[in-house]
């Protein structure tokens, strides 16, 4: 329902913005535990979507890695005006932003995307954020959806966020906006983080080549396969326990591109169940977990990377560990209320 949902908010999009200068939304993408087959617990579910944003016409997007301060990568994502000019000369029915005067460009044709989501050169997360709730709002209503179900949008300064309800029957969808690092799966995003940060800083997000990850694995393993069975029972547990789920699904994701998938069938469950902790207890004693796409030389050359994030140290999912040895010490007494459990 959701992936059919966003087909139609797209189709909308594309049509409501087709004389206008805003980012051009791209065919949405389900990421994360919900469209990778290991959501803990189903009343919890929240259906994250990525829509990747296309510059409109006469724009450029380029992006700019801003590393100051921040231990991951983040970017801005300057917007150029580019000449438009043989467009106009071939009849289409657009004026050049860089060669007309500004007087005729206000009469004749709406503002460029620097005048509306943009702050100074860069494209801005929460106008963008701001701007894609209220057209979700107008759009809702001419969806079929509408006759039966009730929107509800969320507060949420840096993406789209929105709970479904009929009945008894309710859910959660949050969109995620960004922007393609090159022909890559990799993107800069809109994904809410620390307080404090601006407003035009994107950071890079892995969810849509983690999940093409999952997708890739699936086609490759057994039918009965339970490598998604194990995740799932082991987030379920970890629920309320120190250790994040992301951490969980990182080891996870290791081990299946280490060790033959005919090994995750349903008979080896228990086994599994042991290894993933194995290797967590590993991890915790060097106080070292490498993140799963930076790096790592195992990833499905299917899914397409930059160049340099092939060739990057991995970073250490566990260095708060490694700097702080209070830190480490409650890690260690939480891992072995996670075994008993």
């Amino acid at each position: 329902m959701v992936s059919d949902l966003m087909d139609k908010l797209t189709h909308i999009f594309g049509q409501g913005l087709s004389d206008s200068f805003y980012p051009v939304p791209q065919e949405a993408i389900g990421v994360g535990s919900a469209f990778e087959g290991w959501s803990p617990r189903a009343e919890d579910t929240v259906y994250r979507v990525f829509v990747p944003l296309s510059p409109p016409p006469g724009h450029a997007f380029h992006l700019e890695l801003d590393t100051a301060g921040m231990p991951q990568r983040n970017f801005r994502v300057r917007v150029e005006l580019l000449c438009t000019c043989t467009r106009e000369q071939l009849g289409q029915d657009m004026l050049c932003f860089l060669h007309h005067p500004e007087e005729e460009l206000r009469r004749k044709q709406d503002a460029s995307l620097l005048h509306t989501l943009c702050t100074g050169s860069y494209l801005d997360v929460e106008k963008t954020a701001h701007w894609f709730c209220r057209f979700v709002r107008v759009a809702w209503l001419l969806l079929p959806q509408s006759c039966h179900w009730r929107l509800m949008l969320q507060p949420s300064s840096r993406s789209c966020q929105f709970q479904l309800s009929k009945d008894r029957e309710s859910f959660m969808v949050e969109l995620i906006f960004g922007v393609r690092q090159g022909d890559s799966d990799i993107f800069v995003g809109s994904q809410p983080t620390q307080v404090g940060i601006p407003s035009t800083t994107w950071l890079e997000n892995y969810a849509v080549a983690e999940a093409k990850f999952f997708r890739h694995v699936s086609r490759r393993a057994p039918q009965d396969s339970w490598h998604c069975k194990c995740l799932q029972l082991l987030t379920r547990i970890l629920l309320g326990a120190g250790f994040s789920s992301y951490t969980l699904k990182t080891v996870v994701m290791h081990l299946l591109s280490t060790v033959p998938l005919t090994r995750w069938r349903r008979r080896d469950f228990w086994q599994w169940l042991l290894d993933v902790l194995k290797y967590l207890h590993c991890s915790l004693q060097r106080k070292r977990l490498n993140h799963f796409v930076i790096g790592n030389e195992r990833f499905p050359l299917e899914i397409s990377l930059p160049s340099d994030l092939w060739l990057a140290e991995p970073p250490n999912l566990f260095q708060h560990l490694a700097s702080n040895r209070d830190s480490h010490v409650k890690a260690v007494q939480e891992y072995i209320h996670l075994l008993h459990q």
